[in-house]
């Protein structure tokens, strides 16, 4: 997913030519919407500026994935995706303003009948993995951000424009690999009073002394653990035979 960015330029740019220009010949650009670069301008254009990115931080996941064998045993963990929101400023570039608004118009319409994008609908690594993009287009910006500072920033003069922000996952390429897979089944070791065991095991250091013998039939109980860190408390029932 290093291309993650340049695989939503593709799709972003797929999706206007296809939809919002309809075969025109107008350009399709990236480029910063500079003094200078108006001035090189040959013909009609539609700029799809990248301003800004940022994470969605409403939509991080902290909980890693397991990745499972053929047998269902886990063999690694992996993070999940992290998301980041693409900030594009959406511009056209006309010698007269009815035609710049009527691609406006145009991208306007094509944004909005696609606030997801599926797998199967992006390009290059996106299409491989199981998230949609999403997209929000001509929202509010935040007190954080202002389109007249982009301009200004830019040097150009104001312009109109539609903001469209591309929520897109990426994956981080880092795995944990996963201990042995547990075998056996638990084993429990009962200590008699006279401290032999009885299942197998070692007895364990700060048990309470033995009890007294129990009289045939009676139940036991036994605990581990010292008073101020008490451990397990284990039942043991007698059956008259």
């Amino acid at each position: 997913m290093l291309r993650m960015i340049q695989d939503v330029d593709e799709t972003l740019l797929a999706l206007v030519r296809g939809e919002a220009l309809g075969g025109s010949a107008v350009e399709v650009a990236f480029d910063a919407p500079t003094r200078e670069w108006v001035a090189r301008r040959n013909g009609p254009t539609v700029d799809l500026y990248l301003y800004d990115i940022r994470e969605d931080m409403a939509r991080r996941e902290v909980q890693w994935e397991r990745v499972t064998d053929s047998a269902g045993r886990v063999t690694e963990r992996r993070p999940p995706p992290r998301r980041f929101k693409l900030s594009y400023m959406v511009t056209a570039w006309t010698q007269r303003p009815e035609d710049e608004h009527r691609l406006l118009s145009s991208l306007l319409g094509c944004f909005i009948r696609h606030e997801r994008l599926a797998p199967d609908e992006c390009a290059g690594a996106l299409a491989e993995q199981p998230l949609p993009l999403i997209v929000t287009t001509a929202l509010p910006l935040g007190s954080d951000r202002s389109i007249a500072d982009v301009w200004s920033a830019l040097g150009g003069e104001l312009k109109p424009s539609i903001d469209v922000i591309v929520t897109a996952p990426f994956v981080v390429d880092l795995a944990q690999v996963a201990g042995p897979p547990v075998l056996e089944e638990p084993r429990l070791a009962i200590v008699t009073p006279s401290g032999n065991e009885s299942a197998g095991g070692s007895r364990r250091a700060g048990r309470e002394a033995p009890a007294a013998p129990q009289p045939a039939g009676a139940d036991e109980t036994r605990r581990s653990g010292a008073e101020r860190q008490p451990g397990r408390t284990v039942r043991v029932r007698s059956l008259d035979r």
